[in-house]
C-alpha cells in the first residue's frame, strides 16, 4: 500500500505496535535508542534500505560514498532511506545535512539510521523527521561505507525490507511488513476510534474496569 500522509496526523507508534502484536509481529519496534532528532515530528513512508560496514582506510582516488549517493538520488517521493550501522555505534555516520537536503528535494519524508547523524541543528531546521542511534560530529569517510542497497537489513534490531512501511513518532519506530501493512493500517484505525471511546468515558468518570470490560482496550 502507498502510505498516505493524512494517516500520520491520526495513527500513532503505541496503537500500530498493539496491532502488529495482535497480527503476530511482536518484534517490529526498533530497541529504545533509536529517537528522533525532533520529538515534535512524525515519520510516515515507505522504506529504501542500505546496509553499512566499518572501514579504515580510504583509497585515493576512491569514492568512498558511490552506493549511498546512488541511493539518495533514486529516491521516490513517500521514500525513507532506512540504514543500518549494527548500532548503538561511536564510530558509524552515515546522516547529515547534505544527504537530508538532498533526500528531500527527492521528495523522501525521512530518514532512520541505528547509526550517528551531525549537523542536527540544520536538520531540525529543515523539518525533515530523522531518527538516529546517536549523534556525534565524525564523518563516514575512512570510518564506514554503504555496501548493500535495497537488501533486507536488520536495523534497530529489527528485519526491515525496501517498501517495508516505517512509522515513528515520539514515542519510537515501529516497521510494518509490506505483506501485512493494509491490515494493520485498518486494525489500527479502528484501534485509534476505540481508544477516542475509552478515553472519553474515562475523563467522565466512568471506572476504569467497567470501560475495560466494554471495550477491551487499554
Amino acid at each position: 500500500m502507498q502510505p498516505d500522509p493524512a494517516l500520520a496526523a491520526t495513527l500513532y507508534t503505541a496503537v500500530l505496535s498493539d496491532v502488529l502484536d495482535d497480527l503476530g509481529y511482536r518484534d517490529q519496534a526498533m530497541k529504545p535508542f533509536v529517537r528522533p532528532a525532533d520529538e515534535s515530528l512524525v515519520l510516515f513512508g515507505r522504506a529504501r534500505t542500505g546496509l553499512y560496514a566499518t572501514t579504515y582506510s580510504v583509497e585515493p582516488g576512491e569514492n568512498p560514498y558511490e552506493l549511498e549517493i546512488a541511493l539518495v538520488d533514486d529516491l521516490k517521493p513517500g521514500e525513507v532511506p532506512v540504514l543500518a550501522c549494527g548500532g548503538p555505534t561511536d564510530r558509524i555516520a552515515p546522516w547529515g545535512e547534505l544527504l537530508t537536503t538532498a533526500s528531500r528535494a527527492r521528495g523522501a519524508v525521512g530518514c532512520v539510521t541505528d547509526g550517528l547523524v551531525r549537523d542536527l541543528r540544520q536538520i531540525r531546521a529543515l523539518r525533515f523527521p530523522v531518527f538516529h542511534g546517536g549523534i556525534g560530529p565524525l564523518d563516514s569517510k575512512g570510518r564506514a561505507r554503504m555496501v548493500e542497497m535495497d537488501r533486507p537489513i536488520v536495523c534497530g534490531g529489527v528485519r526491515v525490507r525496501s517498501g517495508d512501511l516505517v512509522f515513528g513518532d515520539v514515542d519510537g519506530l515501529v516497521v510494518i511488513p509490506a505483506d501485512i501493512a493494509g491490515e494493520a493500517i485498518a486494525r489500527a484505525l479502528d484501534k485509534v476510534s476505540a481508544e477516542n471511546t475509552t478515553r472519553a468515558e474515562l475523563e467522565r468518570g466512568d471506572l476504569l474496569a467497567h470501560v475495560f470490560r466494554r471495550h477491551g482496550v487499554l
